[in-house]
């Protein structure tokens, strides 16, 4: 019976450690292909542009970026009040992929248990990161929790895709409604995948154009109620 229930824990485990194996070991290969130095300059665009912000709207605000990798994601945000980036592996990123030179915050743990107190942030941050959570329905729950009264959450994600074994969520129109009633949205448009996989680059070009029913990526900004 101990040996059944040890196997039962394993098969468990064991799609999330390989799932952030995996996630390491292509960071790796990106530090490694980019010499060491991971460039973040893309990223203001992302957060600003791209929802139709300024960095300006961010000054003297609490922000949260989930799921933020290890390139610096907030780097570009100086004006705000407190910048903090939340990922599984943000230990492994200050100690091998330079994230410890980095001025933002990092947390090491999921989303789907955000160390921070309820209302504590003005803006909340996902992009490219919420098929990649355990739990999709605790994160969005945590993300509610955390989001002040009129602040935002900023979204990209990709939609409609077949699980993977580092994007095991598939999020589709019915997952993307229980952000609703606690968060309205403000704006979005949708994308389709690109042949090349580079999903920042299509959400700043808004290009290929998205066909209905297939895979794509969904970008929002919402208000909390």
């Amino acid at each position: 019976m101990l040996r059944s229930g040890l196997k039962r824990v394993a098969i468990a485990v064991a799609p999330g450690m390989m799932k952030r194996r995996d996630e390491l070991k292509y960071w790796r290969g990106r530090y490694a292909a980019e010499n060491g130095q991971l460039r973040n300059g893309h990223y203001e665009a992302l957060y600003t542009t791209v929802f139709g912000l300024t960095k300006e709207d961010f000054r003297g605000k609490r922000m949260l970026d989930i799921g933020c990798g290890p390139r610096g994601s907030l780097e570009w945000a100086d004006v705000a009040l407190q910048r903090v980036g939340l990922d599984v592996l943000a230990a492994d990123y200050r100690r091998e992929l330079g994230a410890a030179k980095h001025s933002m915050e990092y947390r090491a743990c999921g989303s789907e248990k955000i160390p921070f107190g309820d209302a504590y942030f003005d803006i909340v941050t996902c992009l490219n990161a919420l098929d990649h959570v355990d739990d999709i329905a605790a994160s969005i729950r945590e993300i509610k929790r955390v989001t002040k009264p009129g602040g935002l959450f900023l979204l990209s994600v990709e939609t409609d895709h077949p699980p993977t074994p580092t994007e095991p969520v598939t999020v589709d129109d019915a997952m993307l409604a229980t952000l609703a009633p606690e968060f309205t949205m403000l704006s979005e448009f949708r994308v389709g995948t690109p042949d090349d996989h580079d999903l920042h680059s299509a959400v700043r070009q808004r290009s290929p154009s998205h066909v209905t029913g297939e895979p794509g990526i969904y970008v929002a900004k919402f208000a909390r109620r």
